[in-house]
């Protein structure tokens, strides 16, 4: 990288070769990781790691960090990088970027996330090259493959290309959907892009397309304007860092350490409940006799037959009591139960022994504070989206599903299929081995 180039040399000038700045939006707010770009991994903020490994890219002009945040940008200073301060209002990573532009003018900017500190230099070399030797591609970005598990995680996304490796659609569904068993390869997208400054000028003046705010994936709104978007192959990639389980997982790789293996949802044998905000929607209704009343949503009672059909025991766990809620249990036939209980963490290690499961092969739902003891105790845990920020912070994962509409078939949904079980959920002849014994 030339430091020494004048920043306008050579840009948008005919026969000259294009100028490339990689760009790295670090923002510092991070509702489940506070802190980020600045979090030590080996002594160094996370920052300094994506930042030392981007300036390796050979015909780069230059490398920035853009932030909204002073202590960002006084971390980058120290250890010597550029950086740009932008404004915290950005809808998304793409607008920040043109807000870059205005200040580093280049005919190719890079988009490399600030949460990616083992990226490998050679796949963000093979991103730029690709687009320096095809003018005619207007953004460009990495793919590379993985199984059909991986592939059905909705915080994946899938991508599926033409022959000419230009990107067909990309989505957190598996794509392409495999009619017959055997059939489908799939590709994970690998959120790194280079984009040509005239998709930047025109970006902010985009309609957002139907399946951007559905699939909330704002490269869709490039594809639903004709824009081109290539995708090159590269070697599967190393974690990114979303979450404090994700840091730790980082540090270990690159000190060098072993990590004990984390349970997923394939281990699952046990999941626990919390009733009030998963079940139902929290919303507590009286009758005239003073009987407590609650909403529960039907295809939640569905999951938990499909769990327990295929090997999964299912546990209700709640801090109330009621009628009302004994008799939804009883009529979900669910065994594995308690009520009124104040220490969740010795409920759930109670339920485990009943269903002689350990903590690693055991999942739990819950939406409060009351629900962190048991976040804890399990070996997974996971939020209801409207839970409240620390809630999600301290859970293995977050449901997209709200409380009371369905949130726990999502998690027995993602489950089945992590174990191998499509057809249960997803053909008439799997439904048929439960539907004689399920009560709704």
């Amino acid at each position: 990288m030339d430091s020494l180039k004048p920043a306008h040399e050579g840009v948008g000038q005919p026969g000259a070769a294009p100028a490339v700045v990689i760009v790295i939006p670090a923002r510092y707010g991070s509702t489940r990781l506070p802190g980020k770009p600045l979090a030590d991994i080996a002594g160094k903020p996370m920052v300094r790691h994506v930042y030392e490994r981007a300036a390796q890219v050979a015909g780069v002009r230059a490398v920035l960090v853009a932030t909204d945040d002073e202590r960002v940008a006084q971390a980058v200073g120290a250890f010597g990088g550029r950086c740009v301060m932008t404004s915290p209002d950005h809808p998304s990573g793409t607008d920040r970027l043109a807000e870059v532009m205005a200040q580093e003018p280049a005919d190719i900017y890079v988009n490399l996330q600030g949460d990616e500190p083992l990226v490998r230099p050679l796949d963000v070399q093979r991103l730029v090259d690709g687009m320096l030797a095809d003018a005619s591609v207007a953004v460009g970005t990495l793919c590379h493959p993985i199984d059909a598990q991986e592939a059905q995680n909705p915080n994946t996304v899938k991508v599926v290309l033409a022959d000419s490796g230009d990107a067909l659609y990309f989505s957190r569904s598996p794509i392409p959907y495999p009619r017959e068993a055997g059939e489908a390869t799939y590709l994970k997208h690998v959120g790194v892009y280079a984009y040509r400054r005239e998709v930047l000028q025109r970006y902010s003046s985009l309609s957002q397309p139907m399946i951007e705010q559905a699939e909330k994936l704002e490269q869709l709104r490039l594809m639903a304007a004709g824009l081109r978007i290539r995708a090159w192959r590269v070697a599967p990639t190393g974690p990114g860092v979303d979450t404090p389980e994700c840091l730790e997982r980082v540090r270990a790789l690159v000190e060098g350490r072993e990590l004990a293996a984390q349970p997923t949802l394939s281990d699952v044998r046990l999941v626990i409940t919390d009733v009030d905000g998963v079940l139902t929607d929290g919303g507590l209704f009286y009758d005239a006799t003073g009987e407590c009343l609650k909403r529960f949503h039907v295809r939640d009672g569905l999951g938990m037959k499909l769990l327990e059909e295929s090997g999964v025991r299912v546990a209700v766990l709640s801090g109330r009591d009621s009628a009302t809620l004994r008799k939804r249990v009883a009529d979900l036939g669910v065994e594995l139960c308690m009520f009124g209980v104040k220490d969740k963490a010795a409920a759930c290690r109670d339920l485990m022994a009943q269903a002689g499961v350990t903590a690693n092969q055991t999942a739990c739902i819950g939406d409060d504070s009351i629900d962190l003891p048991a976040f804890a105790a399990c070996g997974l845990s996971y939020a209801v989206p409207e839970a409240p920020g620390y809630v999600r912070q301290a859970a293995s994962g977050v449901l997209r599903t709200p409380g009371g509409q369905g949130a726990f078939r999502e998690l027995a949904d993602a489950i089945l299929l992590a174990q191998g079980k499509q057809a249960v959920v997803g053909s008439a002849e799997g439904y048929a081995q439960v539907m004689s014994a399920m009560a709704q």
